[in-house]
């Protein structure tokens, strides 16, 4: 009980996606103590394997901040993970020991949400190598899209490449017009449509996502093939921002690595709409971190 009463607090902010994990330490004033960082932290990898990033990223962040046992036993931790959702996942990190005063997990998304809006209601959408539609509203969750590519992450990276590859093998077939973008396309495949299918067996998401640049620097250079998708996608993200606030979101803001060469795309009247976020996952782990203290 001591440490929940004592007035000298710590909060620690963890941020685990799929390609690194990043972890900061604030003292009660909001003062940034120590930061640190790893490599991919999702339950994808299996749970030990996740909270073993975890465990280097806050462990790197201490040493910083430079905290004895006594200060960690008072802080108070927040992490938004990627893949929580898979079942059990969430039970397994609970069960897992750890030596601060409190620890609370939340989805990578919802904390990227919380430090957009400051942890007022609000939804965010992220546009990168998947896309998703989140957020918080009045004590209800609200999400859309974002099941998964193939079926679902319309508007994302994986989205631009899937339809880049598709329109490169109309146009290798004469089903389509050629153009700099789709004969780029072809030429990763030394022009042979079954190097595209071998290719294909294997790709991940992340492959096909690894397409969007090459798909938005032709859009951007008036490549008719690379404009068509890229509107396409901007329309699929238009839909995702307005269906959120059709659900009740007071604000949206959009995220993620397509987000800034996708905006321009946007129609009009969504881009007005959207607003900048006041600060990244991390801030919204430490604003979950926070809420241990305020509920005492």
């Amino acid at each position: 009980m001591s440490a929940d009463t004592d007035s000298t607090h710590y909060f620690l902010g963890i941020d685990g996606g799929g390609t690194g994990c990043r972890a900061r330490i604030e003292g009660a004033d909001g003062s940034v103590l120590g930061q640190g960082l790893s490599g991919p932290a999702t339950t994808r990898l299996g749970i030990e394997e996740a909270w073993a990033s975890i465990a280097r990223a806050f462990g790197a962040a201490i040493e910083e901040a430079g905290l004895g046992p006594d200060e960690i036993a008072r802080v108070h931790a927040g992490v938004g993970l990627a893949g929580i959702g898979r079942k059990g996942a969430l039970e397994a990190l609970r069960a897992i020991k750890h030596p601060f005063a409190s620890i609370d997990f939340i989805s990578d998304g919802e904390g990227a949400c919380l430090g957009a809006h400051s942890g007022r209601d609000g939804a965010i959408v992220i546009a990168g190598t998947g896309s998703i539609g989140l957020g918080f509203t009045e004590g209800r969750r609200l999400r859309v899209g974002g099941y998964g590519f193939p079926i679902s992450d319309e508007g994302s990276g994986a989205y631009l490449g899937l339809k880049a590859v598709q329109l490169a093998l109309r146009a290798h077939d004469g089903r389509y017009e050629k153009t700099a973008l789709l004969a780029e396309i072809m030429q990763r495949f030394q022009q042979d449509p079954m190097e595209a299918v071998a290719w294909m067996d294997r790709a991940s998401a992340t492959d096909y996502a690894a397409l969007a640049p090459m798909v938005m620097r032709h859009a951007d250079q008036g490549d008719a093939a690379g404009r068509r998708i890229v509107q396409s996608a901007a329309e699929h993200i238009d839909t995702l921002i307005r269906t959120l606030f059709d659900k009740g979101a007071p604000r949206v803001s959009l995220l993620g690595g397509l987000s800034s060469p996708l905006e321009p795309w946007l129609a009009p009247d969504v881009r007005r709409r959207l607003k900048p976020i006041d600060g990244d996952a991390v801030s919204g782990a430490i604003i979950l971190a926070r809420k241990a203290v305020s509920s005492y």
